[in-house]
């Protein structure tokens, strides 16, 4: 039977003989001794060889991987206070020397993208992966816990949901096709069976963005709500990200230590979130000097500095209709403004929800899709859906990677994924 190394660290006692497996991750020598740091999925743990294991522990280069079988003994010195003294090794594979070294992690950020397969097994790429693991699962809970059915869309769509120019068109069979902007159409069309649904999966943005918060394949998780308004989003939205950054918080310190997070910064993140209309968003960037008119939308910059005003995330809503998309529902009591809200993160990160009330009456549908310049033909089936039993309801999108990144304190979103798609880059 084999103990990972957090087992080791944590529950094994003095004079424990162990098993454990993993990969070099440090190694040196001190006298006739050798010294290695053995990592695995749950952490690291210290080995110490001597006389013949010595020998063949100095053979041993970064990310060999090895089989071995020791003693423990308390350590103070060594890192989490407990070492492994081997008495055998069971089984090695030596392989070639490890091409990153700690010069080529600190200074050529290009190069650690071309060699991704390789910089995952770092341990920022591992605490960041850990966590991530943290955030998909408590999507998952939190919706089920707030009755929410999982469903699951095409990948493959035929029309536009965020706008034509940044589709992706792939060839099927005899006909042009488009890689999926968003699932919301058809979580639209599912609640009117299970009236509350989300989904997590992909989508693809052919947007030619270069910027330290664009993917063109990013992890989405969308949610729509059958008798629900927009003011339903910014309560269920914000329960979402407070329940994600708490199970973060409880489960992910080491991780988040390893990132050098500051972890009071999350312990501010609790509901309510300060909802502010976009004419105070307006308002308060002329104050800072910003050349804004009413109308205008809010990119990374003005975000930013908007968000200088506030620690925690905030609800932004009542946009104008021509910077949202043309299924959001125009208020009522203000037509040239959107029922929409969108949820921005503190620090400089920005947008990371988007969403609103949706429009249910087919004629107002049709007549907003004419005004954007777009032909109802394109959304037959979406019109339909409000020809039959129509109902209000509304729904968000919530951009994981960009989540994760805030989380992670991370100074780009290629950081927050294993393997980054963008304007550039689509291997390996």
């Amino acid at each position: 039977m084999f103990q990972t190394t957090r087992e080791i660290l944590q529950s094994a006692d003095e004079g424990d003989l162990v098993r454990l497996r993993g990969w070099v991750y440090r190694k040196r020598e001190f006298r006739d001794k050798i010294f290695i740091m053995l990592r695995d999925s749950e952490g690291v743990v210290q080995l110490v060889f001597s006389g013949q294991l010595a020998e063949d522990a100095r053979k041993l280069n970064i990310e060999s991987s090895i089989i071995v079988e020791g003693i423990v003994k308390v350590e103070p010195r060594a890192p989490g206070g407990k070492e492994v003294h081997v008495t055998r090794i069971l089984w090695s594979y030596i392989g070639e020397p490890f091409p990153i070294n700690v010069s080529a992690a600190q200074a050529d950020s290009e190069y650690l993208l071309d060699v991704r397969h390789l910089w995952i097994r770092s341990r920022k790429m591992w605490a960041m992966l850990r966590i991530r693991h943290t955030v998909f699962n408590a999507i998952h809970e939190y919706f089920r816990m707030n009755g929410f059915y999982e469903v699951q869309c095409p990948i493959f769509v035929s029309a536009a949901v965020e706008g034509g120019a940044t589709l992706f068109p792939v060839k099927y069979f005899d006909r042009t096709v488009y890689l999926t902007q968003s699932a919301q159409f058809y979580l639209e069309a599912l609640i009117f069976s299970l009236e509350k649904v989300y989904t997590v999966a992909p989508s693809f943005r052919a947007e030619p963005s270069r910027t330290r918060r664009h993917l063109t394949e990013f992890w989405h998780a969308e949610a729509e709500m059958a008798w629900s308004n927009m003011y339903d989003v910014m309560k269920i939205s914000e329960g979402l990200i407070c329940h994600i950054v708490r199970r973060v918080l409880d489960e992910r310190l080491e991780e988040l230590s390893i990132l050098g997070r500051d972890v009071e910064k999350l312990e501010k993140v609790r509901p309510p979130f300060p909802r502010v209309l976009y004419d105070e968003a307006i308002e308060i960037l002329k104050k800072k000097g910003l050349n804004v008119e009413w109308g205008s939308d809010l990119g990374a910059d003005e975000e930013r500095i908007l968000m200088q005003e506030f620690e925690t995330p905030i609800h932004l809503y009542g946009f104008p209709e021509q910077i949202k998309a043309f299924y959001h529902k125009n208020d009522p009591q203000d037509p040239k403004r959107t029922l929409s809200v969108d949820v921005l993160a503190p620090e400089g990160y920005g947008e990371i929800i988007g969403g609103g009330e949706r429009i249910e009456d087919p004629n107002q549908l049709i007549e907003k899709i004419k005004r954007f310049g777009l032909d109802p033909k394109d959304y037959d089936w979406y019109i339909d859906l409000r020809r039959y039993g129509s109902v209000p309801h509304a729904g968000f999108g919530l951009g994981v990677d960009r989540l994760v990144m805030w989380i992670c304190g991370l100074d780009h979103i290629r950081d927050a994924v294993p393997f980054p798609r963008d304007i550039r880059r689509v291997a390996p």
